[in-house]
């Protein structure tokens, strides 16, 4: 049973001229989940949205954080399990699904 309370992620390019800077912070709450985005790219202004998804839509929900601690564990114990799959979120906040 994995299940992620909270996750926050932040993304820095420093490429010329437009370095862009990214911050994602995910909650997860009674009625689903919440996540924030924050995007700046170069001199303009800044861009903030947030989203939710209700625990209905999120059920075996993966996201990034819990998807690396499965790996470790599934490289660990240096097996794979056929056809995992698992509904996760994008980097565009819509609900897809990854497979390992």
């Amino acid at each position: 049973q994995l299940e992620t309370l909270e996750q926050e992620e932040q993304e820095c390019l420093k490429l010329k001229p437009h370095p862009t800077q990214k911050e994602t912070h995910i909650v997860s709450h009674e009625h689903g989940m919440t996540v924030w985005k924050t995007l700046l790219e170069g001199e303009a202004e800044q861009q903030c949205y947030s989203f939710s998804y209700s625990r209905a839509k999120l059920q075996g929900v993966l996201l990034e954080g819990a998807s690396l601690l499965l790996l470790r564990v599934l490289a660990r114990r240096q097996k794979m399990l056929p056809d995992l799959v698992f509904p996760t979120i994008n980097t565009e906040g819509d609900l897809c699904t990854s497979r390992y």
